[in-house]
């Protein structure tokens, strides 16, 4: 009974970083909406640059953490998922795809890309309140 509740200190992590990730590229996207005139291919290929380079420094870290793998894991399927990452965040940006990499853990879109029902009584909620209304009073 050391580790209580980090499963669900992950899922508020994954929850915010979820979010975040959101914002940034609804954030940049609406820029290019408003400025069109910014979106180079100069522009566009810096930024498929910058993520190539954040790919490869994943994957050298992989190949660092898991040089012989553990059950069930290996450097080779986490380079294959940073690779479908990358190719959904550049989709995302109006880019075209680099690696055209398959996800290697589907399971993991499952935990990640569904709201979770849980029972009221026996935990907490871990997703925002949605549909609401701010008010000023």
């Amino acid at each position: 009974n050391k580790m209580i509740g980090v499963a669900e200190q992950f899922q508020f992590i994954l929850r915010d970083e979820s979010v975040h990730l959101a914002f940034g590229t609804d954030l940049i996207n609406a820029i290019i909406a408003e400025n069109p005139d910014i979106w180079t291919d100069e522009f566009k290929k810096a930024t498929i640059d910058k993520i190539t380079k954040a790919v490869e420094l994943e994957c050298a870290y992989a190949d660092d953490c898991l040089p012989r793998g553990v059950m069930g894991l290996n450097a080779e399927t986490i380079k294959q998922y940073m690779h479908y990452i990358a190719d959904r965040r550049l989709e995302r940006l109006g880019l075209p795809q680099t690696y055209n990499a398959t996800n290697p853990f589907p399971w993991l879109s499952e935990i990640t890309d569904l709201r979770k029902e849980k029972n009221f009584f026996e935990t907490r909620v871990t997703e925002y309140k949605t549909g609401g209304q701010l008010e000023w009073d």
